[in-house]
């Protein structure tokens, strides 16, 4: 009925005269659009409480749906079809111009997630890199988002860890109907998945779901510790070490044997239909699979260019491959002893740009920020990552980077890699939009890779106006991952759409980037695992750019780096054509200001 009322609203006719109708019917639809966006965000959390939980909303601490069965995708598309109805119904030509950026990203968020469901990925619903099975040892070992300070935040958790095996028992039931359809994750990465599960099977009080009760707040009862402890540790044993020892059994012994060799979407039924729905999806734009392999084998050759300048810099004798080497192998950029010594080196390049960052930025976020080292578990596969905060402080936001052996941490691109996972990418894209109260709710948490990574690889090229990239080989650390971005769009697209191999994807990435091959192998692998997800950096990225390139020219000595970057994050993460239209917009309005 709510949704009937919000409609109806749109839809009163006022028998005042033509101006006062105008405007009557301009704040109901102002009004209307606040409702739909405000209803659509309350109703959405009830249906994704592990979303609820990240937002810093916990109302559904408790709860975990099986959102991988058939009955649940119904429901959940459904509820994006029903969206998608009321939004038809709105006069977009009365909005103002908050509201039609509201309007835009609800309509291409209910569209694409309604065409979604076109695509049976719950077939193939765990992975090596990207799965619940990995993200929900992260919130049970209490150093993930789920809250464990009170009583009542164990109890919460408890009833997570009771619908735990319900969810695993639908997985095995949806990879058994993969591997009918000839739908099933890659064997090379399934593989990967096995000491994964194992590490969950450990005994009780040595596994990850255990660690709340070693860390019990200092202010709980000796009565609430023993019953909690009881609790926790019969959970742990029925719920999670049996269950994993179930699905390790059943990806072992019959998943595995059943897989494709095949590393590329394109090679399931539907899966060149998919990818192309999937590049759409991640990069926002309408650019082919085609287009995107062009442009990134464009970019990799003006790369090539711009690396080959450094190296020449550096006086290093030799050829690209050999730089590369050089950079993998050589001792100078192997100093750490420890991981703390790791941490602190990140620290030190925050403590570096700390005085430039008011020149390019006079918007901070309030919130709390930590280096933290990668959790043991997961450490072993796990990349470099930001783990956003919440609007009220009370988990700041972490740049989480994996140090398994820290006297083999590289130095290479450890500048470049802060500006990206930490400050100002990720952290500020992030939690400004997350505090600023102004957007509707769910503008503060919604993503898209093509805005937020393509914000955070745009961020790598500011680092000397910064302060840093004085050192030529962080500066061509910084070239490398920008090239390993390159990368992505040729051998995503070739892998999934070109037949490309997994062995001719490394040695593409071997012959133009200093990673090492072990780094390159595990990014393989997790472009193969999520496809088209990779691509979304480097088109949001050239999207920036271009932009910041057409407002400087056009405003000349106008240009104000600070208003710029305020304009690109005011509004949250945006689909690349909203945002060209909004700086677009922010650009000719800055020239009726100034002239």
């Amino acid at each position: 009925m709510k949704y009937l009322n919000i409609l109806l609203v749109t839809l009163i006719v006022s028998f005042n005269s033509c101006t006062n109708k105008q405007a009557t019917t301009n704040e109901q639809t102002k009004t209307s659009m606040a409702d739909i966006a405000k209803n659509y965000y309350d109703e959405r959390l009830k249906l994704f409480p592990l979303e609820a939980t990240a937002n810093g909303n916990n109302n559904y601490n408790d709860q975990l749906f099986v959102d991988i069965s058939e009955e649940f995708r119904a429901k959940t598309k459904s509820f994006y079809q029903n969206q998608l109805d009321i939004l038809t119904k709105v006069d977009y030509t009365s909005l103002s111009e908050e509201d039609k950026v509201t309007y835009d990203i609800l309509h291409w968020e209910m569209s694409n997630s309604v065409q979604s469901y076109n695509f049976p990925d719950h077939y193939i619903p765990i992975n090596q890199f990207w799965s619940f099975t990995l993200s929900f040892p992260v919130m049970g070992s209490g150093q993930g988002n789920q809250p464990f300070k009170t009583v009542k935040d164990y109890e919460n958790f408890l009833g997570r860890m009771s619908k735990f095996p319900a969810w695993c028992e639908q997985a095995v039931a949806n990879m058994r109907t993969g591997i009918k359809e000839g739908i099933t994750v890659p064997q090379v990465l399934m593989k990967k998945v096995l000491p994964q599960m194992e590490q969950m099977t450990v005994p009780l009080k040595e596994n990850t779901f255990y660690l709340p009760v070693k860390e019990f707040p200092a202010d709980f009862s000796t009565d609430d510790k023993k019953r909690l402890t009881e609790l926790y540790s019969a959970s742990i044993e029925k719920n999670i070490i049996s269950t994993y020892k179930m699905m390790y059994d059943f990806i072992k012994n019959e998943y595995i044997p059943n897989c494709r060799t095949s590393i590329g979407l394109g090679e399931v039924p539907g899966g060149k239909e998919q990818y192309a729905f999937l590049a759409k999806y991640w990069t926002t734009t309408d650019l082919t699979p085609d287009s995107i392999f062009n442009l990134g084998m464009s970019e990799v050759k003006r790369l090539h260019a711009e690396m080959e300048k450094i190296k020449a810099e550096t006086g290093f004798e030799g050829d690209m491959k050999a730089f590369f080497e050089f950079m993998r192998t050589d001792k100078q950029f192997f100093p750490f002893k420890s991981a703390a010594s790791v941490i602190d080196s990140f620290n030190n390049i925050h403590n570096a740009i700390k005085p430039q960052l008011s020149k390019l930025f006079d918007k901070t976020p309030r919130s709390k920020f930590e280096v933290r080292q990668t959790e043991k578990f997961r450490e072993a596969s796990a990349s470099a990552e930001y783990n956003q905060g919440t609007a009220d402080g009370s988990r700041p936001g972490i740049f989480y980077t994996p140090i398994p052996n820290p006297a083999k941490y590289n130095t290479f691109a450890m500048e470049d890699l802060f500006l990206h996972e930490a400050i100002p990418g990720h952290h500020y894209q992030n939690m400004l939009t997350i505090e600023n109260t102004s957007l509707p709710e769910f503008r503060r948490y919604i993503w898209y890779g093509a805005y937020g990574e393509g914000w955070a690889l745009y961020t790598e090229s500011l680092g000397k106006e910064l302060g840093i990239y004085k050192d030529p080989y962080q500066y061509f650390g910084a070239l490398s991952e920008e090239m390993h971005r390159a990368i992505r769009l040729v051998v995503d697209v070739g892998m999934h759409m070109k037949g490309w191999t997994r062995e001719q994807a490394i040695q593409f990435s071997l012959d133009n980037e200093g990673e090492d091959e072990a780094a390159i192998t595990s990014e393989i692998e997790r472009y193969i695992a999520i496809p088209g997800q990779a691509l979304g950096y480097k088109i949001g990225q050239l999207k920036i750019r271009e932009l910041r390139a057409k407002a400087e020219q056009k405003l000349g000595d106008k240009f104000d780096i600070r208003k710029f970057h305020n304009e690109v994050l005011n509004e949250g993460c945006l689909p690349l054509h909203v945002l060209e239209e909004k700086m677009n917009r922010w650009v000719e309005g800055q020239l009726r200001i100034n002239n």
